[in-house]
């Protein structure tokens, strides 16, 4: 019995083609197993789209920002404001309109001055002084080459003459206190038995002005009026500039 048998064991050796086979699994399977190297990720179709992705949603903000800019520079929409509908408002009230194309918005005038330049009466456009009137309601008349300032920031005048009836002042009155921002009413005694309104409107790149002129009042025709041109001066503030008292 030799040292194998001793032990309890039986050898056996590992002869011919299948016994080397053999013994070669046996020794393979105890040598330490290899990880497989880790495949490389190839990127997904998301991930190779991604720098397309960006650039698509970078130029819809940029589109974004130049439509803001744009809505701000010219007002409301590109078509701007519906000139026929408030003339046929007016008129079917008694009113008459007058349309000019707008002079450009120097600071050249005094205070109490005018300008030869001014195409409307009262002046609705053009020269005028560097500070506007404060917006609100006066029983005094006010400078003009002031007030066309309050009108090239988006306000509207209404401007009564020393002939208007007392009535027709209390329902212009009424009219102001639901229209306070970015209004300025006040007398002007040479417009007789008249009030005006009055707008500086600047609406893609073409500016013009507008002066209404009535015997009557229409709530209906100063409605339509207000509507369509106010806050929309060549120097655009928002309304919320254009307070009584600012």
């Amino acid at each position: 019995m030799n040292g194998n048998q001793a032990n309890g064991r039986h050898c056996v050796r590992a002869t011919g083609p299948n016994g080397a086979a053999a013994t070669f699994a046996r020794g393979m399977a105890d040598k330490p197993r290899v990880k497989a190297p880790k495949q490389r990720a190839t990127p997904s179709s998301d991930d190779s789209d991604r720098p397309r992705r960006l650039l698509l949603i970078g130029g819809l903000l940029a589109a974004l920002v130049v439509a803001a800019v744009l809505f701000a520079a010219f007002g409301r929409g590109g078509s701007g404001p519906d000139e026929v509908a408030v003339r046929a408002d007016l008129e079917a009230a008694g009113c008459t309109l007058k349309t000019v194309k707008a002079l450009s918005g120097d600071h050249s005038v005094s205070p109490g001055g005018v300008s030869d330049k001014w195409n409307t009466d009262p002046p609705t456009n053009g020269p005028h002084y560097g500070e506007a009137a404060i917006f609100g309601i006066y029983k005094e008349e006010l400078e003009p080459a002031r007030v066309v300032h309050d009108l090239e920031h988006g306000g509207i005048f209404i401007l009564y003459g020393d002939e208007v009836p007392d009535s027709a002042v209390q329902q212009l009155e009424a009219f102001y206190d639901d229209h306070k921002t970015g209004t300025i009413m006040a007398p002007l005694a040479r417009l007789g038995d008249e009030f005006a309104l009055g707008a500086w409107v600047a609406v893609g790149g073409d500016d013009k002005a507008h002066l209404a002129k009535c015997k009557s009042f229409s709530k209906g025709a100063v409605s339509s009026f207000f509507g369509a041109f106010q806050f929309l001066g060549p120097e655009r503030y928002d309304p919320s500039d254009l307070q009584p008292g600012a």
